[in-house]
């Protein structure tokens, strides 16, 4: 859970904090400490969400901005951030879904305002469902007791939305300082004598000399290779396709286009995310040959594929796989026609009634669609079209530095977002974890100089390390297991994570629990750890119930109970912190 910048302290006694340390805090600024290094309290390096975030957060602190000279550095040219100003019904392929935690962090820094909110989504309901076994779960904001449930569980942002707010909210904030399109050449330690502070050297011959360096830039991380943080991680056997898909808008009788689908195949998960009544957003991870033949094709191929994978059995799906692999290698790809031939034969070889939401050799208008079917909502739209340009592919892998604060040579160091963490999409909560790293440190900077002491001191970034490692650790755990236990088409695993998907669904205290974990609520509210326990409990009894079952061996059934407790438990123990 995210909290407020501003400490709980009254204003009067804020006020009187600041005046108390004043003269420990604003100690006099030296231009130069040579006539080659400019000093600096704090130096970000990298200019995506997290460090523009960062920068953002310190920048509109009181305190942070009136006793701390930050910088932030980046290699790429913003201005074309800046500048992006797509055509109207157009979107990016790059989007995020933004807890309401999240977004609470962006509107108490004052940079929410800045994004456009007209090309953001609310997600109202999340509809996740078994590719193999059809066991499903559905999340509502209306039934997990979210104080505004019109606004949804999460938001979907495209992430050059978010940049260009950062960037327009940056320009109101004169303590910062942006060197953009300037790379960081090497990182240096400076001589012991002189506190062995980070000197960062950039290709335009400045050199800054931090008191902390914050590493904000990305999986290929200098400021990690500089603090010498070790990470562990490993490559998915899996690619993320991502694509704009443009399909009719519900009708009369269906809920607006604000519910997000995801659904479990062994390949890897599909999701569809809306971004507007026509418009919505696909993240599919599958195998890289599956991604490397789909991507190749024309787009309308693609698309129809992409309505296949949500409404066709698995093995349908695997036999259009084959079929597409083999015109690949042959040079001659799939026409449109051909694979929608393919799929009218397996739609009728399953006996899937031509009128229902699960047909897909037909994508009708939305004249042509009149009252639609019972099972309406259970799939997504259809999808009509690819917005041209938006298709790409890339590769996925999870990792994780051994700490997130450098030591001994890599002194004064700490990382935030994904250079100390990358994590598998299906959860959309990459970007999430990097602004909860963000939140937390630029409250432990504050308390810092509240009390007047070191910024880049490890005593003073202890706090953040404490409080994010393990809480990462345990999420990104969640989501390599989930990961891993999906792709299995093993007959007792496939009931059992069934079995567990049914019981979730009929159990709103812990559907409710796992999302406050993903971040729905935000900081605002009160979190008490009786909602966590009653979670955890209700959960023990499950695994109990399961165990004396004994419908399967203890070792698949106990893997899943134990890992699903073990998560609301480390929940509960959060919430009693007031984490």
């Amino acid at each position: 859970m995210l909290f407020s910048l501003a400490p709980t302290t009254s204003k009067s006694c804020r006020a009187a904090l600041v005046n108390c340390h004043k003269l420990s805090l604003c100690r006099p600024r030296r231009e130069l400490s040579s006539a080659a290094h400019e000093e600096c309290d704090v130096v970000i390096v990298g200019g995506g969400p997290a460090g523009l975030t960062l920068a953002s957060a310190l920048g509109s602190s009181q305190i942070s901005s009136q006793n701390l000279r930050v910088t932030l550095v980046e290699g790429g040219d913003l201005s074309k951030v800046r500048q992006w100003s797509p055509p109207p019904g157009s979107f990016s392929n790059r989007v995020s879904s933004l807890t309401n935690a999240s977004q609470a962090l962006l509107k108490d820094i004052g940079a929410w305002s800045h994004v456009d909110t007209q090309r953001t989504a609310p997600v109202e309901e999340m509809q996740v469902w078994d590719g193999v076994s059809d066991a499903r779960v559905t999340f509502s904001a209306s039934e997990i007791g979210l104080a505004r449930p019109q606004e949804g569980m999460a938001r979907i942002t495209e992430n050059l939305n978010l940049q260009r707010g950062l960037l327009r909210h940056l320009e109101q904030l004169p303590s910062v300082q942006l060197v953009e399109k300037t790379k960081v050449e090497s990182i240096q330690r400076d001589a012991e004598e002189r506190g062995g502070w980070p000197l960062v050297h950039l290709d335009n011959g400045k050199v800054l000399r931090a008191r902390l360096l914050v590493g904000a830039d990305g999986f290929n991380s200098p400021v990690r290779s500089y603090a010498q943080i070790p990470s562990f991680g490993w490559s998915y056997d899996t690619q993320g396709i991502v694509a704009t898909m443009v399909h009719p808008p519900r009708g009369a009788f269906q809920s607006p286009n604000t519910t997000a689908y995801q659904r479990f195949l062994p390949t890897g998960p599909i999701a569809f995310l809306p971004l507007s009544p026509t418009t919505s957003s696909l993240v599919w991870s599958t195998r890289p040959h599956i991604a490397s033949a789909l991507t190749a094709s024309e787009p309308a191929v693609l698309a129809s594929m992409i309505n296949a994978a949500f409404r066709l059995p698995e093995l349908s799906l695997r036999y259009l796989y084959d079929r597409i692999l083999e015109a690949h290698a042959k040079g001659t790809p799939l026409t449109h026609a051909e694979i929608q031939q393919e799929i009218l034969w397996r739609e009728q070889s399953h006996a899937i009634d031509p009128n229902s939401a699960y047909a897909s050799a037909v994508v009708k208008t939305a004249e042509d669609a009149g009252i639609p079917p019972a099972d309406s909502e259970s799939v997504p739209p259809l999808v009509a079209s690819l917005q041209p340009g938006t298709v790409a592919s890339f590769p996925l892998r999870f990792n994780h530095t051994e700490t997130y604060i450098g030591e001994g040579h890599g002194a004064r160091t700490v990382l935030v977002g994904d250079a100390a963490h990358t994590v598998h999409p299906l959860a959309g909560q990459g970007l999430n974890l990097g602004l909860g790293d963000v939140e937390c440190l630029a409250r432990c900077i504050e308390n810092a100089v509240l009390q007047g002491g070191d910024v880049g001191s490890y005593t003073a970034l202890m706090p953040y390390a404490q409080e994010r490692y393990l809480h990462n650790h345990a999420l990104m755990g969640a989501m390599d297991k989930l990961h891993k236990l999906y792709t299995t088409t093993f007959e007792p695993v496939v009931w059992a994570r069934s079995v567990g998907v049914e019981v979730l669904n009929e159990s709103d205290s812990l559907k409710a629990a796992l999302m406050m974990t993903a971040g729905s609520q935000d900081h605002k509210v009160d979190r008490s750890a009786f909602g966590w326990n009653l979670a955890a409990k209700g959960f023990e009894g499950l695994a109990a119930g399961a165990s004396a079952a004994k419908f399967l061996s203890g070792g698949v059934t106990g893997m899943i109970a134990t890992g699903l407790q073990g998560l609301f438990k480390a929940a509960s123990a959060n919430a009693a912190k007031g984490n």
